[in-house]
């Protein structure tokens, strides 16, 4: 049976652009702000084809970026703050209950020329990310754009490229769950959320700009659906993180002039909460497998990719084939941003419990933004 999948609509590149240095003779301290929208078009949507489409995921993005001068300190900083609908954040699972958010805030210390650690909200180092965060990395669904909120060092060596990293929680607060650009794809604020996840990642340059790597992630999931009915509103947090979660990921990357490509193969366990997959009537362990590729072709101000993802069930009982996705498309430098252009085609989903199921879904967006 079909399922409107969810989506939240928008799409932009993240660049900073510089536009303040208040310190140059201490430290580099850089301000910049950027606006974007996305125009969706729904074919298989009546209202959608009634009104031909809306232009909506309107949001501004404020970033500030900073680092010591040479010399002068070890200390190097980042952040990104969303406003407005387009900030893919969900207010029901997020920590600020609003359409804004913090995408990213942490901060740096450099502990010597080739090793970083970082403090906060940052990247969490599990595979690669997809050329435009939306729509491609629909079928990665929680192995993505990912930003947790904890400690993590990177570092290289040769060849070799390694990062460690401890993560809290997957986002601020207590009971936020809200990954952002993932679309939501660990639990909820009133289900299970992830955290105390510990994360490794290696990569070796077997070949001049062609990378092997291995990621893997293991940590504990805490049940949210477990009220305590002597004080409404709130949660019992006693013996709540009961749950589990595991992932491993093999991944390519290579780049020959002005071709690119990237591959990985995903595998993904999860021990739901005992409360909660007993109260939903979920399998408790959650299983499934991810393919991905990304090819692209850059020439001049353009840039022409497509993405493909492959989801395959291995949950106990679950009644899904397999589903893929397709998103081919272009992007067009025209100066103070940039001009997407992306259709995005799919027969299944991965939901808030990392299960796969069959819905289709089909939208055009092209995407606008701007950087000030």
């Amino acid at each position: 049976m079909a399922k409107r999948l969810p989506l939240y609509l928008g799409a932009s590149a993240l660049t900073t652009l510089v536009l303040a240095s208040p310190t140059p003779a201490l430290a580099e301290n850089n301000l910049s702000a950027g606006i974007w929208g996305t125009y969706a078009y729904l074919p298989d949507d009546e209202t959608s084809k009634d009104t031909w489409g809306a232009f909506e995921g309107e949001a501004l993005i404020l970033y500030a970026d900073g680092s010591a001068e040479e010399g002068e300190g070890r200390w190097l900083y980042s952040a990104e703050m969303r406003l407005g609908p387009g900030s893919f954040t969900d207010p029901a699972n997020n920590s600020t209950g609003d359409q804004f958010t913090l995408h990213k805030a942490w901060v740096g210390w450099q502990l010597d020329a080739d090793h970083v650690v970082k403090v906060g909200k940052s990247q969490v180092p599990f595979g690669w990310k997809t050329y435009n965060f939306w729509p491609g990395d629909i079928l990665l669904a929680g192995f993505g754009d990912q930003m947790d909120v904890g400690v993590k060092m990177s570092g290289e060596r040769g060849r070799w490229n390694y990062d460690a990293a401890l993560y809290l929680a997957d986002d601020w607060g207590s009971t936020s769950t809200d990954t952002v650009d993932d679309n939501g794809h660990w639990g909820s604020s009133t289900t299970f959320r992830k955290v105390q996840t510990w994360v490794g990642n290696l990569e070796y340059e077997f070949l001049e700009n062609q990378t092997l790597g291995l990621s893997l992630q293991s940590g504990k999931l805490q049940g949210l659906s477990d009220a305590d009915p002597a004080t409404p509103g709130t949660q019992r947090w006693n013996d709540s993180v009961d749950g589990d979660h595991r992932a491993a990921v093999l991944h390519y990357q290579a780049n020959w002039k002005q071709w690119y490509a990237k591959a990985s193969w995903i595998t993904m366990e999860r021990d739901l909460p005992s409360r909660y997959a007993s109260d939903a009537g979920l399998a408790n362990t959650i299983e499934n497998s991810r393919l991905a590729a990304e090819i692209g072709y850059d020439v001049g101000n353009w840039s022409y990719y497509v993405d493909l993802s492959q989801a395959e069930p291995d949950t106990a009982g679950s009644a899904a084939d397999s589903v893929t996705a397709i998103a081919p498309g272009f992007r067009y430098d025209y100066g103070p941003g940039w001009v997407y252009v992306e259709y995005l085609t799919q027969d299944g989903f991965v939901d808030r419990n990392g299960q796969v199921g069959e819905g289709d879904f089909d939208a055009l967006y092209v995407s606008l933004d701007f950087y000030l």
